[in-house]
């Protein structure tokens, strides 16, 4: 084995994971529209959205544990799990350690979606923008392929497309149903009830 395989193994995992990251959040965009109306809507939509969700979940701890385990940059586990621990360009890095905190919360809080009250899950949930914008930023400043001409079109891509996602679902956002008021009993029908 190659003494840098951790190393490579750690760079393409974080690439792969924010890839995976891109499209659970691009895939919720588009479920919360009517690009797929509800009646019509096949179980394995919202199960597409989930599965990436938690394949992004396992890339970034393949990522993490690369990156303990490797020797060219020297991290320890409190690096990768505590905001400005790590030596090595601490500023990105806690980018990419508030990200994956944010994806742990949005992924253990939609395993328990059933026990929370929808307000509280939905408030949650759409801190995965940020964990999005977090760890694209954390891949520009923190990645050593950031400078790759595959990446930077790649990452381009990605980030127009949530923003074009976004965009979208914001400006066909179907408007808040407002319960109507119950009708007052009139005299007309108080006499037919008695």
């Amino acid at each position: 084995m190659s003494e840098q395989f951790w190393w490579y193994l750690a760079r393409a995992s974080g690439v792969v994971a924010w890839v995976l990251l891109t499209a659970s959040v691009l895939w919720g965009i588009f479920l919360a529209t009517d690009l797929f109306p509800k009646y019509r809507r096949p179980a394995w939509l919202l199960d597409l959205h989930r599965w990436l969700g938690g394949l992004t979940v396992g890339f970034v701890a393949v990522h993490m544990g690369s990156l303990v385990v490797d020797n060219y940059i020297d991290f320890g586990f409190a690096d990768l799990v505590i905001p400005y621990a790590a030596s090595w360009k601490p500023g990105p890095v806690a980018l990419g350690v508030v990200a994956m905190w944010g994806l742990v919360i949005v992924e253990v809080t939609s395993l328990a979606m059933k026990r929370l009250p929808k307000k509280v899950w939905r408030g949650i949930h759409l801190t995965s923008y940020l964990t999005f914008w977090l760890g694209s930023l954390h891949g520009t400043f923190a990645g050593t392929d950031a400078t790759q001409p595959i990446y930077l079109i790649t990452s381009s891509l990605s980030v127009l497309a949530v923003i074009f996602a976004v965009t979208y679902r914001i400006l066909n956002r179907s408007p808040k149903r407002r319960r109507s008021p119950k009708p007052e009993s009139t005299p007309a029908t108080t006499d037919l009830l008695n």
